[in-house]
């Protein structure tokens, strides 16, 4: 198949693929559009006739004089012509609100599918898939900005029914009131030109796809530059220009490439698009204007002559259609690519375990949750976090992990949580592989804080109680957790309580501390101690609190948490020393493991660490924060 027959196969399946999105918009929403555009599309052919008649009659009716029949036929047909320019007027407004609505309506359908795709996953390989991250940057960012999105591409799709029909009608006018020869050089004409549009627009299309990674680099500087996150520090540390400089070379990235894309594809062959389109425009013209001086009539004259003017403008660029159809369907194709990838990551089934069958009900742990020869690389990397990694975490105590940055600390409450599961080995409980488990009923069992939790911009309480969903509305619970991590008080204090939204920018709404924020997302794992979870996993939970202010709180959290199986990774050692069992990491495997009292008589790489962060904190200074609460 040639150059000409490829481009248009595929804009026919891209049509296609369009038009199969528009049962989002509603049948009676999208046949309203349809019917609008069709008439949008008759009106100026209409026009076109009727001012061609009334010109026409104009010498008849000036001979026979007002009063006539001949005058009559003029007046006439301007009452047609006006009335088909003022229908004209008032359909424009009405086509482009009902696109708008067509477009946001398959737009929101489309960003619950990529929503949907995103949460569909049990775990978060695919959104921390390098691979995939661009597929999900691109097509939330045109769905969320909606320029140039699915929606938009369908009611663009609508809006050419208008052109389309304008222009056949222009054709059928030249045909019957001309030749058809004339007629078919026109039509020819104006698909030269519109393939050197939208020819181009296509290939264009796919030179800036091929630099989406470029322009998600691009749009981070600019939003950060943007952003009140990193105002502070940007002004603080000097890095304006610094900034400036990284998004004007992130920009250029990918603008050079493309605007000399766009100068190869573009420019050269419309030229000679322009020039056949010309040729035969001009061919058709002689043609009338020796047939008027022939004998034709002036209505059949200037009818020809108008319509050949209307079909050549035809050949224009389509601002509400053009960009929109060819550009729009990226965030699709980005949205199916990226539920593609995510359905690559199937479910895991431990060995033995078929998948569907019947699972077994999650459970506490009553004896250890043990990694076995467990083998753990992230996607996209070649290096493993774990190699044959075995460790055991006896139940119903608090172990500690210990090791420095890298060590695989935090990737270990991953797989603890099934956000990932390894790619050989198995993490067990009481010898039952958690991948037997359904997932949902384990994270029960899973009250689970990260280095990174959310500050989620709700009500105070919610953000407690989102620590077990299923009891969001249990206020005495959500309290005597918040009293647990000693930030009752202060949440108290707040204009509403605890029905303060904890987000500056909102009406009535409060911000906390760092310290303050960390206890309550420490109220929120707590809350779902109190809720049935058996299992406690706290990720640095004391990062914001001064070391004195940490001391007094572990003595009241060993009191809380006797019965539950406690993770706790911190790198602060004044806070480990309180575990009943300390597992030192290095390189992806256990190095040493044991209580304090052990390690420190071992001697160790734990007594070489402990030492040096004692000697630290030795001569520190109590510290004066009124904005803390302490337990």
């Amino acid at each position: 198949m040639n150059t000409f027959g490829r481009s248009f196969a595929d804009a026919v399946a891209a049509r296609f693929r369009i038009a199969g999105l528009l049962p989002y918009a509603g049948i009676g929403l999208t046949a309203a559009l349809a019917v609008g555009n069709l008439l949008l599309g008759l009106l100026p052919v209409a026009f076109v006739i009727a001012t061609s008649v009334m010109l026409g009659r104009i010498p008849s009716a000036v001979a026979a004089g007002v009063g006539s029949p001949q005058w009559s036929g003029v007046v006439w047909a301007f009452a047609v012509a006006s009335g088909a320019f003022a229908l004209q007027q008032s359909l424009s407004p009405l086509q482009t609100a009902l696109g708008e609505l067509v477009a946001r309506r398959v737009d929101g359908r489309i960003f619950d599918r990529l929503m949907a795709a995103s949460l569909r996953s049990p775990g978060i390989a695919p959104l921390e898939d390098q691979r995939l991250l661009d597929a999900l940057g691109e097509a939330g960012h045109e769905l969320q900005h909606g320029f140039q999105s699915p929606g938009k591409a369908c009611a663009g799709l609508l809006h050419l029914i208008a052109r389309v029909t304008s222009l056949l009608g222009y054709v059928a006018v030249i045909g019957f009131a001309f030749a058809w020869w004339a007629a078919a050089a026109v039509l020819a004409a104006v698909l030269a030109f519109r393939y050197g549009q939208r020819g181009g627009l296509r290939r264009y299309s796919q030179v800036v796809a091929k630099y989406a990674g470029a322009r998600r680099k691009s749009r981070y500087f600019r939003e950060l530059a943007m952003g009140a996150v990193a105002a502070k520090e940007i002004r603080i540390f000097g890095l304006v220009h610094w900034l400036r400089d990284q998004y004007r070379a992130a920009y250029h990235e990918w603008i050079h490439p493309v605007w000399a894309a766009r100068r190869r594809i573009l420019l050269r062959p419309y030229g000679w698009y322009t020039v056949f389109g010309l040729a035969a425009a001009s061919a058709v013209t002689v043609a009338a204007a020796r047939a008027g001086l022939a004998g034709m009539d002036i209505t059949s004259l200037v009818l020809v002559l108008q319509a050949v003017l209307g079909a050549l403008r035809l050949g224009e660029f389509y601002p509400e259609a053009d960009v929109q159809t060819q550009f729009g369907m990226n965030a699709f194709r980005a949205v199916r690519a990226f539920e593609q990838a995510v359905d690559e990551y199937p479910a895991a089934s431990p060995p033995g375990v078929p998948p569907g069958e019947r699972l077994p009900a999650a459970s506490a742990p009553r004896g250890e949750i043990r990694f076995s020869d467990v083998t753990f690389r992230y996607p996209g990397q070649s290096r493993p976090v774990y190699d044959g990694l075995n460790l055991v975490i006896p139940a119903g105590r608090c172990t500690a992990i210990v090791g420095v940055n890298g060590a695989g600390k935090t990737t270990l409450v991953k797989l603890l949580a099934r956000l990932y599961d390894p790619q050989q080995g198995a993490v067990t409980v009481d010898g039952l592989d958690l991948r037997a488990f359904p997932v949902d009923a384990w994270r029960a069992r899973l009250a689970v804080i990260f280095q990174d939790f959310n500050r989620y911009e709700v009500s105070a309480a919610d953000n407690i109680a989102f620590g077990a969903a299923e009891h969001l509305g249990d206020r005495d619970r959500v309290r005597a957790a918040a009293a647990d991590a000693g930030i009752e008080t202060t949440l108290e204090s707040l204009s509403a309580g605890f029905d303060t939204p904890l987000a500056r920018h909102v009406t009535g709404g409060a911000d906390l501390s760092g310290g303050q924020w960390q206890r309550v997302a420490l109220a929120r794992a707590l809350f779902a101690l109190r809720s049935g979870a058996s299992v406690l996993v706290l990720d640095e939970p004391t990062a914001s609190l001064d070391v004195r202010a940490e001391s007094r709180f572990f003595d009241e959290f060993v009191r809380l948490t006797a019965d539950a199986t406690t993770v706790l990774i911190s790198h602060r050692f004044s806070t480990v020393r309180h575990a009943d069992h300390i597992i030192v990491l290095d390189s992806g495997r256990v190095h040493e493991e044991g209580s304090h009292d052990e390690l420190i008589r071992r001697n160790g790489r734990y007594a070489e660490l402990f030492r040096l962060q004692a000697d630290r904190f030795a001569d520190d200074e109590p510290q004066d924060d009124h904005s803390e609460v302490t337990v």
